[in-house]
């Protein structure tokens, strides 16, 4: 009977055990952060004008959140113009290799305040962080950082690059929102959207959703023809020009 009394003890004791660990497992799944996006898919056809993508998380201790909207990476080929016996002439050129196609950041405050900088290098947060600077063996001091700018202007200009942050705002004391725009010239690919629960400038919690941007429809099979069969495409193309170009001159005569 003592025997059968301390199997059972010792299966209690397991079994409460198990619960514990489950119990610390649940609360550590409580206290992370979750977020998704109101759509994993940007569809582009012949009248795409741009999207707003919306980010829903929650938090349930206090902190700041940082959310970091990254394109695929790419390779920019940069031009510099100079005036050469009175004309304009590109007479410079620099190859930026695997940037990211599109950048822009969603936060609760200034990064500089909610990050430190080791936090930022370490993950690759901010202009600074993500892979803009030069080789020395392309380029460097003030040359490189004239190069970067440069391409950072570019990028901004186009909507790809998004210098101010967005804001994210809580609904409560644990539900958030924030909201990314994308451009009519978005690079398509995948993205990935990283949410950030910070304290004290250390991140305390991760999440990354993936979405994509992609052409559908008809649009989406030239564009994979045209690239899949480039010759054959540059043939069609010409020949839809010249019957178009001879339709219009009959057109014109009968007028």
């Amino acid at each position: 009977m003592r025997k059968i009394c301390d199997v059972f003890s010792l299966c209690l004791t397991l079994i409460l055990g198990l619960a514990s660990l489950w119990t610390v497992g649940g609360v550590k799944q409580v206290n992370a952060i979750e977020a998704d996006l109101s759509s994993h898919l940007v569809a582009i056809r012949a009248d795409f004008s741009g999207d707003r993508i919306q980010l829903y998380g929650s938090i349930n201790t206090p902190g700041d959140v940082l959310v970091i909207m990254r394109g695929p990476d790419t390779d920019f080929k940069m031009l510099r113009k100079s005036r050469v016996a009175g004309i304009w002439m590109n007479t410079a050129g620099m190859t930026f290799e695997g940037v990211p196609s599109f950048y822009a950041t969603a936060s609760t405050g200034p990064l500089e305040e909610i990050t430190s900088s080791a936090t930022r290098a370490l993950n690759n947060i901010g202009f600074n962080n993500i892979g803009l600077d030069l080789p020395v063996t392309k380029a460097a001091g003030s040359l490189a950082r004239d190069w970067k700018n440069s391409l950072i202007r570019n990028l901004m200009r186009s909507g790809n690059y998004q210098l101010e942050s967005a804001e994210v705002i809580f609904l409560g004391e644990h539900l958030f929102k924030t909201e990314f725009e994308l451009p009519s010239n978005v690079p398509t690919g995948t993205y990935f959207v990283s949410v950030y629960h910070l304290r004290d400038g250390q991140i305390v919690d991760a999440r990354t959703t993936p979405l994509s941007v992609s052409k559908i429809g008809l649009e989406a099979e030239i564009y994979d023809y045209a690239h899949l069969n480039g010759a054959m495409y540059g043939i069609i193309a010409i020949f839809i020009a010249l019957i178009s170009g001879w339709i219009g001159h009959l057109a014109f005569r009968k007028g």
